[in-house]
């Protein structure tokens, strides 16, 4: 076996709240909404209007700019609402789920090449599934990637553990890598933790790269294992897919169906039986009503503590979300802060005692703890990130509008999630994300 890429550097948060590998059923919900926003790099163009009726597949908007690339509705019903904010932006467009979903046929070319498999997923909206390095955003069908990495295990705060995510669509998973072995003129790798034995899906699979990781997180992060891996520079591409969008590829090509129905994982401290559940993208959050400690109402998260998004019990389940955190809302304000001894809270460096106790698991809010001030140099990024860029001046290099100083330092490498844990570090508390997504799409409108 080939020896295991170890990073050294990374900050694993332990949190309360981690998932038991039980399967169950959540409350059965009627509305489920696709939001243009979860889709990196597009300007939605409606499709549809209220009232109309849809299948599971039918397409809802495209991309204005490339109107080929169509975004489908995950279940069957009829569009109950198109949700618009501040210039008419589109927001959401929700549906009024039928009892059972009815899926738009599809047909299943014979031994189908790229161009065909092209076709097929654009018109049924699976092209979604696939994202292109640099700036994460949904790939170009007019490109051709050097590469394509499925990521198989996630480090993230109560991460979903993506082998239990893939249990029982070993099938479906090698279909799917029979696919995405046509889109690229490399190799398909899968990444996969070197500090236990994979699920079958992933040893089994063929037609793939194996590359083995161990480290703390950002390991599990797929833009970590390509820069490992094969670098990106200007002017390349890789694309990438999560395991469930790869077994759902490849159920699109032996089914003939778009499913994105997807195994959760809801967790948290304010869960009371941290589980899986299956769902469906773009499902309504109040479904978990009665599975949450909700005196008072917690955050709820779709996606991860670090890098996911507040929803709320009137949001809906992100399309690339494999799980929901529920933790504390952090409204309170605490007298004396980091001057108190502070024994139940984490930090990253020694101002609590917590660093005596490794392995403890923490019922952490969403306090910030400080206010943004300017950027105090200590070092703190660079232990956490295990990359050869310099992040702090990176960021400095976006807040001076500097093009070519963010080309040099390695903006075609990172996206937000990249970066979330100097966030989470920060002595800052700059916001390291949403600066970083600023200077992304400044490289992008300079190279129309």
């Amino acid at each position: 076996m080939k020896v295991a890429i170890h990073l050294k550097k990374g900050l694993d948060i332990q949190l309360q709240g981690k998932a038991e590998k039980i399967l169950s059923a959540c409350s059965p919900c009627a509305e489920y909404a696709v939001q243009p926003s979860n889709f990196g790099g597009i300007v939605p163009k409606l499709l549809v209007q209220e009232g109309s009726a849809v299948k599971a597949g039918s397409p809802l908007f495209c991309d204005k700019l490339r109107p080929h690339i169509v975004f489908a509705s995950p279940v069957s019903g009829r569009v109950n609402a198109i949700v618009r904010g501040e210039q008419r932006k589109i927001l959401s467009i929700v549906i009024a789920a039928d009892e059972s979903s009815a899926f738009e046929p599809f047909d299943i070319p014979a031994n189908p090449d790229r161009e065909a498999i092209i076709a097929l997923m654009l018109k049924s909206g699976a092209w979604a599934f696939l994202t292109q390095r640099p700036f994460g955003i949904v790939a170009d069908p007019d490109a051709t990637p050097s590469s394509i990495f499925i990521s198989g295990f996630s480090t993230a705060p109560l991460a979903a553990d993506a082998d239990f995510l893939i249990n029982g669509e070993g099938g479906n998973f090698q279909a799917g890598i029979d696919v995405l072995r046509k889109l690229t003129s490399g190799k398909v790798y899968l990444a996969l933790n070197a500090d236990y034995p994979a699920n079958k899906a992933f040893e089994q699979a063929k037609g793939v790269e194996r590359v083995r990781f161990r480290g703390r997180h950002p390991a599990g992060n797929v833009g970590v294992q390509i820069h490992h891996i094969a670098p990106i520079g200007k002017g390349g591409a890789v694309w990438t897919i999560q395991p469930q969008h790869a077994a759902a590829l490849g159920k699109l090509f032996t089914q003939g169906r778009y499913d994105v129905s997807k195994v959760v994982a809801l967790v948290g401290s304010e869960v009371k039986k941290p589980r899986y559940y299956r769902m469906t993208a773009g499902v309504s959050l109040s479904c978990i009503a009665d599975l949450i400690n909700a005196n008072p109402m917690p955050r709820i998260i779709s996606g991860n503590v670090l890098t996911g998004a507040a929803a709320g019990l009137d949001g809906y389940l992100g399309f690339y979300d494999n799980e929901i955190s529920v933790i504390p809302e952090g409204s309170r304000y605490e007298a004396l802060g980091w001057a108190m001894p502070r024994f139940g809270k984490f930090s990253r460096s020694r101002t609590y005692f917590s660093w005596l106790m490794p392995y403890k698991q923490y019922r952490l809010d969403t306090n910030t703890n400080g206010s943004p001030r300017a950027f105090v140099m200590n070092g703190e990024y660079e232990r956490v990130l295990p990359m050869d860029i310099l992040p702090v001046y990176l960021l400095k290099a976006i807040l001076a509008g500097d093009i070519e100083r963010m080309e040099q330092l390695g903006i075609y490498e990172v996206i937000e999630e990249d970066l979330a844990l100097c966030e989470f570090v920060c002595t800052s508390k700059i916001n390291v994300q949403q600066l970083l997504r600023q200077g992304i799409t400044a490289i992008m409108q300079e190279y129309k």
